[in-house]
């Protein structure tokens, strides 16, 4: 199960990421968000990422030309959108792109097909303020509709004590985890962080059956990261 640590804004969370067995690690580039961290810090950290790590960025409503300026300048090998970008935005970002959709209520799960399969899907916590880190969980009856139709990852109040139930009735392609293993926001708690893979890591060995996205490779993580 790949897992992507978000929210990241210190070298030494991400480097506890990485050892515990992260595929991405998520830099926060909107500075309307707690976990907000400047370029030149992010690039500082993704410099110590070993090669097979995706770094990811997340953004929100922002200049075209401005998330593909951080892209380069950090190094980002993807780009996460949590706005309200539309299709064609999505198609103009050269690399691989994550889109969130954040559903305030059970939704029609056809109406993700509207999203062309090269972009990846990130199933969040509708908040409008906010746009994601809200520690509340999506509905799972739905995100398990999306998940069986595409590559979904997930995400939303992931926690080490709730997660193995979100992989048993979801089975998602991925996870996304921020204030599930945070002390407070921007700042991963090292005990959360473990007990959290540790949980991933108990429910694959005993009940994980193979996912239906199992083939592809990691850079799918990042959509198409």
């Amino acid at each position: 199960m790949r897992i992507k640590v978000c929210g990241i804004t210190r070298r030494e969370d991400a480097e506890l990421a990485v050892d515990l067995g992260a595929a991405a690690i998520g830099f926060v580039f909107w500075s309307g968000s707690p976990r907000f961290i400047g370029s030149d810090r992010a690039k500082a950290i993704v410099e110590s990422l070993p090669a097979f790590v995706t770094p990811v960025g997340v953004f929100v409503d922002q200049p075209r030309e401005f998330v593909e300026e951080t892209a380069a300048m950090v190094g980002l090998g993807a780009v996460q959108l949590h706005g309200s970008e539309s299709v064609a935005y999505c198609r103009g970002i050269r690399g691989p792109v994550i889109r969130a959709i954040g559903f305030a209520e059970p939704s029609d799960p056809m109406s993700v097909q509207a999203w062309p399969a090269d972009i990846t899907l990130l199933l969040d916590a509708h908040d409008p303020d906010r746009h994601g880190g809200t520690g509340r969980t999506v509905d799972w009856t739905f995100a398990a509709r999306v998940a069986a139709m595409r590559r979904t990852i997930l995400s939303g109040g992931l926690r080490a004590d709730n997660v193995a139930t979100a992989l048993e009735r979801v089975r998602p392609y991925a996870l996304d985890v921020s204030s599930g293993v945070e002390s407070r926001a921007g700042v991963k708690d090292p005990e959360r962080m473990r007990a959290f893979f540790q949980a991933v890591e108990a429910f694959g060995t005993v009940r994980l059956p193979p996912s239906p996205h199992a083939s592809a490779d990691r850079r799918s993580l990042g959509g198409g990261g």
